[in-house]
């Protein structure tokens, strides 16, 4: 998602799980035991691979979800397989435009936000994987570092332009790259021997960009009223409702109970946040057992491969939640899918998020994301308005 410290700014510089390759604190997989509680309909995870796209996988995991649950889709087989590049393509579009329109005094890379994906969604329709993979330079997954760098050399060539009346042909150069790149745009499309439009395919599977909303909780702003989350990728400014900590946990538990799922933007930069599938608030405060009695008489906790040693996390509340936005420990990195919840060995409540990355670590893409680390690390959410409690939709005036 966002900052150039971000692990999609990174991907797409480097690899999809580059930001990740760091050392990490002793949290292992071995050590947890889950039972999933719920967990709603999702499509194949996917791999952004060498792309700064996360936002836009997960959001379209997301609607993926909702059109399953719009149409009541019982074989997997007929899940929707929505184009990530064929949004990324209409969102660089768009960018460039605005980019210009403002002298380069904004943000011009890789990441973007959730809104971005309805924006383009809502104005331009979406396309079959099929009929669209936005691959055009020769490999079978997104590799964009070079065209991220075409792209911001064009639109600053565009800015800079000595003749300071700018021609009306630039943005048709700007589409030649993108052709270049990613492929022509279809203007019809054949999905199960059904022929669509962008906008006749999003429609056909009850697909509303007004009926989600963006959520999330912070002190800095008023509760119940909306603001554009401080956050350098959020270029087109999209609004997030703004709701005390308590009751922005309660709509993602009753969105995952009542059957839908929720798009999930945050941070992955903590020593918890793991590799193999693990997302744990850890407590970095909490005193270490290193030369104490327990350990004198009962070992150190590697020399009990017995012993499952779950680790202490951060107890969150609103005013530590603020802090860690405040003073930038909680950053805009990476869009996930949030699609249920489960618990471990010792009743403790995690969320199963698909991400990404592709089918890598313990649990082949998906990882288990305790609520402390929900809490904490959370930026803002998608939700389906439906999917809100009617008490807390009424405060917005929703």
């Amino acid at each position: 998602m966002k900052s150039l410290k971000t692990i999609c700014i990174l991907a797409a510089m480097l690899a999809c799980n580059a930001a990740i390759a760091q050392p990490r604190a002793a949290v292992s997989t071995k050590d947890y035991e889950f039972t999933t509680v719920k967990e709603n309909p999702i499509t194949p995870v996917k791999n952004q691979y060498r792309s700064g796209t996360c936002w836009c996988f997960s959001a379209l995991s997301f609607l993926e979800s909702e059109a399953i649950k719009n149409k009541n889709i019982k074989d997997t087989t007929m899940f929707p397989d929505f184009s990530e590049m064929y949004v990324v393509r209409k969102a660089y579009h768009d960018r460039a435009i605005k980019y210009v329109r403002l002298n380069g005094k904004m943000n011009f890379a890789a990441g973007s936000d959730f809104g971005d994906v309805l924006e383009v969604a809502r104005d331009y329709g979406l396309v079959d994987q099929k009929a669209y993979s936005g691959l055009q330079y020769g490999y079978d997954l997104p590799v964009q570092g070079e065209l991220d760098a075409v792209l911001k050399g064009y639109v600053d060539a565009v800015v800079k332009n000595p003749n300071r009346k700018l021609t009306s042909v630039w943005p048709k150069g700007l589409d030649g790259i993108l052709d270049a790149y990613m492929g022509e745009i279809p203007e019809r499309f054949t999905v199960n021997g059904v022929s669509y439009t962008p906008e006749s395919y999003l429609n056909s599977f009850k697909l509303n960009t007004d009926d989600y909303v963006g959520l999330t909780s912070y002190t800095h702003h008023p509760f119940y009223t909306a603001f554009a989350m401080e956050v350098e990728d959020n270029w087109r400014c999209t609004p997030s409702w703004n709701v005390p900590l308590d009751e922005f946990m309660a709509i993602i538990d009753n969105a995952v109970n009542n059957g839908y799922t929720v798009a999930w933007g945050g941070d992955v930069s903590e020593p918890g946040f793991t590799r193999d599938g693990l997302a744990i608030l850890i407590d970095t405060e909490a005193k270490a057992t290193s030369g104490s009695d327990q350990e004198r008489w009962v070992g150190k906790a590697e020399e009990q491969p017995q012993e499952k040693k779950t680790v202490k996390e951060l107890d969150v509340t609103q005013e530590i939640r603020q802090q860690m936005f405040d003073e930038k420990t909680s950053t805009d990195d990476h869009g996930m899918h949030l699609y249920g919840i489960a618990k471990d060995q010792n009743g403790t409540k995690y969320y199963l998020i698909k991400n990404s990355w592709g089918e890598t670590g313990a649990y082949k893409g998906i990882w288990y994301m305790s609520e402390n680390f929900v809490k904490g690390k959370t930026l803002n959410i998608v939700v389906n308005k439906k999917a809100i409690p009617a008490n807390i939709k009424k405060k917005l005036g929703l």
